[in-house]
């Protein structure tokens, strides 16, 4: 059974005074369960979780599903570059309540094939719920080749899922023809949604879906019940803005895009810093009738 169908929004975390604003948290949570998101993933990237203590993560992750209260289903990020430290995460989580964790592959340490497939194993050997595993090899320097995806789905026991951010639509279309049946395919770049959605994919997990969650959903709605001219069109329609959340590195385009729809300050922390490109930012949001 799929975690989710539809749009996964990687969640921002929201900072007032270099501290986690919760009420801005809630803001933004409530924002998603009014506008059709399908499932949130909290602590990912996009929730600048390497710059956030094990305290603050906690927290982070108990207010978003006593907030959610299993309206949709709540994802929490558990990677990190160090194998134990993932399964220590990992079975935070689980005891959180999480329906299913993201694990990004060990980043800098640049481990081999093998180990890709020993690191997931062994975290799957130590936990009960679904795990999707996270392939974004322009940030960790390492990429899951698809017959290491398929050894994965065939050796541990709760990895169910792929978030393909390779960017590689040749390597995506062999992950997607080898793993078919083993693995959900979900897209985790948001200007390619659709094609990921032609090879077989069943969602994205989107970093635009902050400020845009309806649209989102619909753009993946219309694809899995028949109306594949709409997903078209509106991935036609939100790719300017998806080229504008990504003028600087993630988070920091969507937090600045949050910010100008009062959802949240803009503000992150070091070595993050808030965007320079505010304008091309706010000026693809006012086309899409974001902001005035």
């Amino acid at each position: 059974m799929s975690i989710f169908k539809g749009v996964a929004t990687a969640l921002i975390t929201p900072m007032k005074d270099d501290k986690v604003d919760f009420d801005s948290l809630e803001k933004l949570i409530k924002f998603q369960l009014n506008n059709n998101v399908d499932a949130l993933v909290v602590n990912g990237t996009t929730g600048e979780p390497t710059t956030l203590s094990r305290d603050e993560r906690v927290a982070v992750a108990k207010t978003a599903i006593e907030i959610v209260d299993k309206k949709v289903p709540v994802i929490l990020g558990a990677g990190s570059n160090n194998t134990h430290t993932s399964i220590s995460y990992s079975v935070q989580n689980e005891d959180l309540g999480a329906d299913g964790l993201l694990i990004v592959t060990p980043y800098y340490n640049k481990c081999t094939q093998k180990g890709l497939i020993e690191h997931y194993k062994t975290i799957s050997d130590n936990v009960n719920i679904p795990i999707i595993m996270y392939n974004v090899p322009g940030r960790t320097g390492v990429n899951i080749n698809p017959e290491t995806a398929l050894n994965i789905a065939k050796t541990s026991k709760n990895v169910v899922a792929i978030k393909e951010a390779s960017g590689n639509i040749s390597q995506i279309t062999e992950v997607a023809r080898l793993t078919k049946g083993l693995l959900d395919l979900y897209s985790g770049d948001d200007g390619i949604v659709l094609p990921i959605l032609s090879l077989g994919g069943i969602g994205v997990i989107s970093v635009v879906s902050n400020v845009m969650p309806k649209l989102m959903h619909d753009l993946v709605e219309s694809f899995l019940t028949g109306d594949t001219a709409k997903s078209r069109d509106l991935q036609f329609k939100v790719n300017p803005f998806v080229h504008a959340a990504f003028c600087e590195v993630n988070p920091i385009p969507i937090k600045c895009a949050a910010s100008l729809m009062h959802l949240c300050k803009n503000e992150l922390r070091l070595p993050l810093t808030p965007c320079s490109k505010e304008d091309l930012v706010k000026e693809e949001m006012i086309k899409l009738g974001l902001i005035k």
